[in-house]
């Protein structure tokens, strides 16, 4: 598909730029419309999306965004099975947020108010915010950033902790002295790596379970199976459990 000086070409067939409708500023999203051309088959491909085949009619019009595509999350059900990335649900957040401030910056307010919803209506969904509260759980995990370490968690006095091998830790301020007091040996960052991840949540209410790998510099891999329980307070999850449980490798 190529545009050369006025003509607009198509597989072979040619239209007048006349035919063509563009609508905010390129390379955003761009709106064609071909009503002089015969039906032709478009296969959209990778950089438009998965899909199979469409046919254009006549008075019809294709509707495709220039640029990298954003794809949000899929979010494991109860009853799904295998590996879901929530690094990938925050990296999501991340270039939404990114976008958005690019777009402000621009003055292109339009994009802005489009980004803002999508970002919006990502927060909302429960299972994902929840993915995304484990894993800046395991970010500052990774790290051994404690300050972070310290936002994440419910300053309540019935929060637990339960150290891989150890009994458990009530209280926010021992469950916090105790990730310090575990990560006083440690050379960070850390190697982790989480699979079968889950996510079940009702009402104010969400657990995480899955097996997650340690490994420390020099060391060797260590797995745990672990629960990771988050309530929902003023709008924002922190977690209020975290039990791991050592597994043979």
């Amino acid at each position: 598909m190529a545009i050369h000086g006025t003509t607009f070409s198509f597989k072979g067939v040619s239209s007048t730029t006349s035919d063509l409708n563009f609508i905010n500023n390129f390379p955003q999203i761009h709106h064609v419309s071909l009503p002089s051309l015969k039906p032709c088959k478009l296969v959209l491909g990778q950089s438009l999306g998965r899909g199979g085949q469409h046919c254009l009619l006549p008075g019809q019009r294709l509707n495709f965004q220039v640029g990298r595509s954003r794809r949000l999350p899929r979010v494991k059900s109860e009853d799904s099975e295998g590996m879901l990335s929530s690094e990938s649900i925050t990296l999501d957040e991340q270039t939404l947020e990114e976008e958005l401030q690019n777009a402000i910056a621009q003055e292109n307010y339009a994009k802005a108010a489009e980004i803002r919803d999508t970002l919006k209506n990502l927060q909302k969904d429960s299972k994902t915010t929840v993915l995304m509260a484990n894993s800046r759980f395991y970010d500052s995990f990774r790290v051994g950033d404690l300050a972070a370490m310290q936002a994440l968690w419910a300053k309540r006095d019935e929060v637990c902790c339960v150290h891989p091998g150890s009994k458990g830790i009530s209280g926010y301020d021992d469950v916090i002295e105790s990730w310090n007091f575990v990560w006083a040996n440690y050379e960070f960052p850390l190697h982790i790596k989480l699979e079968d991840i889950k996510v079940h949540v009702k009402g104010d209410v969400g657990y995480v379970t899955c097996m997650e790998f340690v490994k420390t510099k020099g060391g060797r891999w260590g797995g745990q199976f672990v629960t990771n329980v988050f309530e929902r307070i003023d709008g924002q999850w922190f977690i209020c459990i975290h039990h791991a449980s050592p597994v043979d490798l």
